[in-house]
């Protein structure tokens, strides 16, 4: 396997083909919605996102949440990295903190939220395949975080029609203080 070929920007490197690299957060290119969302490091290339696994590391302000409440038919695990968040999980709210791990079988309904005084990240894997589906249920529990679709639904793009924005370059201080 070869070396992917890592794309340098005005906002930070990013692979731009497909092979292995070593990049590191404080090189890497980040894009945020100012709005809602946080910001993500893709960590994948620009020509398409690995198979069989997605792995990001998104960035969160206190009380902003990473999207909309959801559950996938696909197996994810989160590791918060630093500074605190909260959790809603099957309509519960569990507070983390850095080093807590949480692991979301098919159909576990869950989103994240900045909390505490300063940003949280929060390291995002999850299974990828064609057959990938999701489902955006109402919350009332999520939407008192601004994080509930307005109508149930398993269309992304119906589910997220009134989110602000698009999601643009930064590059952003790491490690997050």
């Amino acid at each position: 396997m070869k070396e992917a070929k890592l794309e340098e920007t005005p906002y930070g490197r990013n692979p731009a083909d497909e092979g292995w690299f070593v990049l590191n957060l404080g090189d890497a290119l980040a894009v945020r919605n100012e709005e809602k969302g946080g910001a993500t490091y893709p960590l994948e290339p620009e020509g398409g996102p690995f198979t069989g696994f997605g792995v990001n590391v998104q960035v969160l302000w206190p009380g902003e949440p990473n999207g909309l409440y959801h559950s996938e038919n696909m197996r994810e695990a989160f590791l918060v990295l630093s500074g605190e968040c909260t959790l809603l999980v099957e309509e519960e709210e569990r507070p983390l903190r850095r080093w807590d791990f949480v692991h979301c079988p098919p159909g576990t309904n869950h989103i994240f939220v900045g909390a505490g005084d300063a940003p949280c990240s929060i390291l995002m894997i999850g299974a990828r395949a064609e057959d990938a589906t999701l489902h955006y249920p109402v919350s009332e529990l999520a939407r008192k975080h601004a994080a509930s679709t307005a109508k149930e639904t398993p269309n992304p793009d119906e589910a997220y029609a009134d989110w602000p924005g698009d999601f643009l370059p930064v590059r952003l201080p790491w490690p997050l203080e």
